[in-house]
């Protein structure tokens, strides 16, 4: 189950995105790690009908996290033998295939980075003949949500990654982007910037300093879950760490509903093990979003287990909160949406360790990573996006070449980043753009990050605005922003006073900061309540901290 929506207010940019989720037309919902895509998502889906707004995931075991079906299945796409045309035909012969795309108004694709270009227009093809329709996907709406940062496309038996934005279908969907920029997970600004640079493959001073410090020897008794590469060495680990418990063991085994063939693949792809193991003592982590609608607890919550039945688990959290938990159900669904597979146990996992790819969704409190020798680009971003504070991270070695950025997304997004700018209100700190010049925000600029860092100090230095840097550097204000905090950072920034003198609140806003300290956002913008956008609070402080 996902979280509820209705506990917490929307960010600025999740308002402007929610707004283009409700227009028509598709749309690619992205954004950063714990911006919230999710948690908008549900926001949205609240009281639509999953047969009229069908949830599908480009893996089982993120359709399991969703409460969806796998693309594959509701598509028909089986596992493409003989190609794309060979797909085609055969799920041309399915009745019910064709009924659920004529009856679907709008699907939502989660993780859709995962998904190659040719998968893709496999799907777009078999929409269009099913609904008797040319246009793109059959006029059926595609949401699409995903960071192509974060995970790559799977692309068996080929050497280059098959990014489904470079696919022809992509550019004939024509996605209107909704861009979240505001972090949610983590209100640490220092630790965002190092999550910044490192989205972006750099590895400068500030990343070396930040990763070196929170690089320490290896005692084997902290407490915090271990990210690893392979799931061999999480199992190992977990198992090694329970053992040192000198508790009895106690079992929980999944129970299963459903057709043997079924609950096979369903073991694969379940966030919960076959057989639960645990002890007094142990550190669990929450496998899900508190189903009660209190938000005690959210999946990646870590605890350690206090007393337990056969019926519910005793859980002290690490905020402190003592918890009871239940048994709950898992479901694994077919392509029409119909559960064939059930399982029920407790929604927690030992949580010594795990590994980078089952961390993906989950919010950890305190968490130990080795980032040596990674093998993909965007693995160390997302493994480093898992915990919620630079506080809360240890990292056991590390080396400069895992920390890499795919080039082609990078390219994306700073395109991506320019085409959001003509969906989204204007900030009342950008003056308004005459036609011509918002046609040119959208073209491409190749610069590289140190030539737009290099324009952004001559810009400040000449008295130019935010709206006028962005367009010459082809960023967003948000990237802007980054830039100039950089520059101050560096001790490189001209005088900036210049941004804020027309500034509504600004000395409210100055108290704020000073009441709750200069590195929380978060009490400033509920004390304002919302009056001021995250990105104006941190414009806000870069220029009173300059001159400090």
């Amino acid at each position: 189950m996902r979280q509820t929506s209705s506990q917490l207010r929307l960010t600025p940019c999740q308002e402007h995105a929610l707004d283009t989720l409700q227009r028509q037309g598709n749309v690619f919902l992205t954004g950063a790690a714990g911006t919230g895509k999710s948690f908008l998502l549900d926001h949205y889906l609240q009281g639509k009908s999953s047969e009229d707004f069908p949830i599908v995931a480009s893996t089982g075991a993120a359709a399991v996290i969703v409460g969806g079906r796998t693309f594959h299945s509701f598509f028909g796409l089986g596992i493409m033998e003989g190609g794309l045309e060979a797909t085609v035909t055969r799920a041309m012969r399915s009745k019910k295939l064709m009924r659920r795309l004529q009856r679907a108004c709008c699907v939502v694709i989660d993780e859709v980075s995962m998904l190659s270009g040719m998968t893709l227009r496999a799907a777009e093809t078999i929409a269009r003949v099913a609904r008797g329709n040319p246009d793109p996907w059959g006029g059926l709406r595609i949401i699409a949500v995903g960071d192509f940062a974060q995970l790559p496309p799977i692309t068996p038996g080929s050497v280059d990654k098959d990014w489904a934005f470079l696919h022809s279908v992509w550019q004939e969907s024509d996605f209107t982007p909704a861009l979240l920029t505001t972090v949610m997970r983590t209100q640490d600004t220092s630790f965002l910037e190092i999550l910044n640079f490192v989205r972006d493959g750099i590895v400068n001073d500030r990343v070396r300093e930040f990763l070196d410090e929170r690089t320490k020897e290896s005692r084997g008794d902290e407490e915090g879950t271990r990210l690893y590469p392979h799931r061999a060495q999480a199992d190992q680990y977990n198992l090694l760490r329970l053992e040192q418990i000198e508790e009895p063991v106690h079992a929980f085994p999944t129970e299963y509903v459903g057709d043997g063939k079924y609950v096979e693949a369903a073991k694969r792809v379940l966030p919960i093990p076959d057989t639960l193991l645990l002890k007094r003592g142990a550190l669990i982590m929450m496998r899900k979003n508190d189903a009660s609608g209190e938000y005690r607890y959210v999946n990646g919550t870590l605890g350690h287990i206090r007393s337990f039945s056969e019926d519910a688990l005793h859980v002290r959290l690490l905020s402190g909160e003592e918890i009871d938990v239940v048994k709950e159900k898992f479901s694994s669904l077919d392509g029409d949406g119909n559960e064939v597979v059930a399982a029920w146990n407790f929604p927690v996992t030992l949580a010594w360790a795990t590994t980078i790819h089952k961390a993906q969704g989950a919010s950890l409190d305190r968490m130990i990573v080795d980032l040596h020798q990674l093998w993909e680009p965007g693995q160390a971003y997302v493994a480093l996006s898992r915990v919620r504070s630079g506080a809360g991270l240890r990292i056991e070695r590390w080396s400069a070449s895992s920390i890499r950025a795919e080039r082609l997304v990078t390219s994306f997004y700073d395109s991506l980043s320019n085409q959001a700018t003509k969906y989204q209100p204007k900030p009342f700190f950008e003056p308004a753009i005459a036609p011509e010049e918002e046609e040119s925000k959208t073209k491409k600029h190749a610069f590289s990050q140190k030539e737009r860092l290099k324009r952004t100090r001559e810009l400040l230095a000449d008295g130019a605005g935010l709206s006028l840097i962005a367009e010459a550097c082809g960023v967003t204000q948000s990237t802007v922003l980054n830039y100039i905090e950089k520059l101050v950072g560096l001790g490189d920034a001209p005088s900036l006073t210049y941004l804020i003198e027309d500034f509504p609140e600004v000395d409210a806003i100055r108290s704020l900061y000073e009441e709750h300290g200069f590195q929380f956002m978060k009490p400033v913008f509920e004390a304002l309540q919302g009056r001021v956008s995250y990105d104006q609070l941190k414009l806000v402080r870069i220029v009173l901290t300059s001159n400090a």
